[in-house]
């Protein structure tokens, strides 16, 4: 409902939020069922039913409610992407948290009414129960030893934690990772000053060789301009649109990878820079940075020379670095113009004014609209110009005749210089300054880890004269917008999830206790996503992020269990309270708990699973953002039971007499 009234659609961004919540959203109902379910089974029939619900309620239900309340808050960061990975991913952080707030609220109002109506007849007892005496008779004799070792434990920890500096140093970077489409955009460049004849046969010969691949369904290219202005395209880009078979249909073996690569290889021409794309991304990659490879470098100054200059330097520089498939500078003085400079004393002579002679050049050459015809509800210009056998090279342009006053007919080669000089093809400007583009499209390789080498050497062996300078855009650009605004805005969430902690634990070792899951979560998602070959992107600190809220929701839930079994075992002993008993208290609070601590991480993995298993278009971007979460959830779940125990049993006990 409040989807439908904030006008977000069910596409796969919306959906997966719910999928990647699904798992947290009943972590509250089963914790206070299994809080229910203990107290039933302790009075045995000696308080009222409602009673019973009533006090498991309230015992849980407040930290219950700031845990799934902190995973709504955690997705804060998201809402402050902006541009192209803000229209992705608001939808996912829009449903995960509605989600999340949902189910925070139901697990105080609904569930305890719904425990006293369903929570009826007699509870069989923790001990009868196989999974759980299974899960008690592993753990035990483990939360023994780490009491045993409590500060062993916590430097293996830290340790483990240092560990994964290993995996986050060999983790490369990118805006997004790459969407498979299902079709494919060959977008190669030629040198500027080619014919139309040649790009034709050019075109032709590419869409043959393309269409020779039998994974190929049909092809559709296009050279030059169409006829708006919304499409600036030289004669030297080609856009050639490649459908392909569905994957069933494909030679075995052969990956999306695999044919780019084959493709690559068949179509190899002097002086035709290739550049392989996806149709979708491509436009918006166009459309916002102009750029329509992964890595693309501006080139900014005054002198179009210069800058062409430079843009030729930077080219053959970086054709050398490793992982570039292909580079390619724009050269923006290298188009072929036909220039007629007219001779004004010879044009005097004649009686004729420089306007006389440009329209004569105008009408002939260039064409002009006389009229235009009607055609039912059609209109259409009739354009009135020289034949083009009469015009199409400059000796015979400069037959053309001019008509004098006194009605001589001067051949316009006595009134005009013609010949055909260099100049730039395009002018683009960018701040008010000129601009020359470089195009880099990389294999093998991430954007980041790319850009870093290609930086170093363009330091080492470019040096940019005053007035000039480079900038670094494409996918690139993207990256550091995002990682910018993440840098501020993450911090500033983790923040509010110690307030929140805090006003629930009223405790300030509390807080950091469950705060310290975090960064121990962090390291099983670093170490699956180096395992998988991910790299870090925009959807992996989405993935990251939504880690963040869950492992501190497990933490709660096992400081929820190790507070309530300390308050009851020093109710009990009073004054005689020493360690013994705080570790026999940690003993009962972890081990005697942790069937709901284990379904509670099962529940919110077998709602990633799917995800990981999927497969088809957006599953790249989904995969990433649910991999974290996955390995996090493994590492988290560890620290949960084996380093919480440990830290709660120092923070407690270093009062505390022997």
């Amino acid at each position: 409902m409040i989807m439908q009234q904030q006008g977000i659609n069910a596409n796969i961004m919306s959906l997966s939020g719910i999928a990647i919540a699904i798992g947290a959203m009943v972590d509250g109902a089963i914790v206070m069922i299994e809080n229910a379910h203990k107290h039933i089974e302790k009075d045995d029939g000696k308080k009222p039913h409602w009673d019973l619900i009533l006090d498991a309620s309230k015992e849980v239900g407040p930290a219950l409610f700031f845990s799934l309340l902190i995973i709504a808050i955690s997705f804060l960061p998201v809402f402050t992407l902006e541009a192209q990975e803000g229209r992705l991913f608001k939808p996912l952080a829009f449903t995960k948290t509605y989600a999340m707030m949902g189910a925070a609220l139901l697990a105080i109002t609904i569930v305890p009414v719904l425990m006293g109506y369903l929570i009826r007849g007699k509870i069989r007892p923790e001990h009868k129960n196989p999974v759980n005496r299974f899960l008690v008779w592993i753990y035990h004799p483990i939360i023994k030893l780490v009491l045993k070792a409590k500060i062993l434990v916590v430097l293996l920890a830290v340790a483990v934690l240092a560990l994964s500096y290993f995996p986050w140093q060999r983790i490369g970077s990118e805006f997004m990772p790459p969407l498979n489409e299902g079709d494919l955009l060959y977008m190669p460049t030629t040198l500027p000053g080619i014919s139309i004849t040649k790009a034709k046969e050019l075109l032709q010969q590419t869409d043959r060789i393309i269409a020779s691949f039998p994974e190929v369904h049909h092809v559709f290219g296009k050279i030059g301009r169409a006829e708006t202005a919304t499409d600036p395209a030289p004669l030297s880009m080609i856009e050639t649109v490649i459908m392909l078979k569905p994957e069933s249909e494909w030679r075995e073996g052969m990956t999306m990878e695999k044919l780019v690569s084959e493709l690559d290889k068949a179509i190899q021409f002097p002086g035709l820079t290739n550049a392989w794309t996806m149709p979708i991304k491509t436009r918006v990659d166009m459309l916002s940075t102009g750029i329509k490879t992964p890595v693309g470098i501006k080139l900014m100054g005054e002198d179009l020379g210069v800058l062409s200059d430079l843009g030729e330097k930077v080219e053959a520089v970086l054709r050398n670095v490793p992982g570039t498939l292909s580079v390619y500078s724009e050269r923006v003085t290298g188009g072929n113009f036909l220039d007629f400079r007219i001779k004004r004393l010879e044009a005097a002579r004649y009686g004729l004014t420089v306007g006389d002679i440009q329209d004569i050049i105008m009408t002939a050459v260039g064409g002009m609209n006389i009229t235009q015809t009607v055609e039912g509800l059609e209109r259409y210009p009739v354009n009135l110009r020289y034949g083009s056998e009469l015009r199409d090279t400059p000796e015979k342009l400069r037959r053309i005749l001019v008509p004098t006053p006194l009605g001589a007919q001067v051949p316009i080669t006595q009134l005009a210089d013609i010949r055909i000089v260099k100049g730039p093809p395009a002018i683009k400007s960018e701040n008010a300054r000129n601009n020359a583009w470089v195009y880099v499209d990389i294999r093998d390789i991430d954007v980041g880890t790319y850009v870093k080498m290609a930086q170093q050497v363009i330091r080492d062996k470019i040096k940019l004269p005053p007035g000039y300078s480079l900038v670094w855009s494409g996918q690139y650009e993207y990256m550091v917008r995002a990682q910018k605004r993440l840098m501020i805005v993450v911090p500033l969430t983790l923040l509010i999830i110690f307030l929140l902690l805090y006003f629930n634990f009223k405790n300030i070792g509390d807080s950091l206790i469950v705060m310290m899951s975090v960064p121990f979560s962090l390291t099983g998602g670093l170490w699956l996503m180096y395992f998988l070959g991910y790299n870090m992107s925009v959807a992996v600190g989405v993935g990251f992020i939504a880690l963040a809220g869950v492992a501190a929701e497990t933490g709660v839930v096992m400081l929820i269990y190790l507070d309530l079994s300390y308050q009851d075992f020093k109710a009990r002993y009073g004054e005689n309270f020493n360690r013994k008993h705080l570790y026999e208290s940690i003993e009962e609070g972890a081990a005697l708990r942790v069937r709901p601590k284990m379904m509670t991480v099962v529940a919110i993995m077998a709602g990633l699973m799917p995800i990981m298993w999927g497969h088809g278009t957006g599953s790249q971007v989904m995969k990433r953002i649910a991999a974290p979460m996955v390995g996090g959830m493994v590492s988290a779940t560890i620290l949960t039971l084996i380093v919480v125990p440990a830290i709660y049993g120092l923070w407690k006990g270093w009062r505390l007499k022997n």
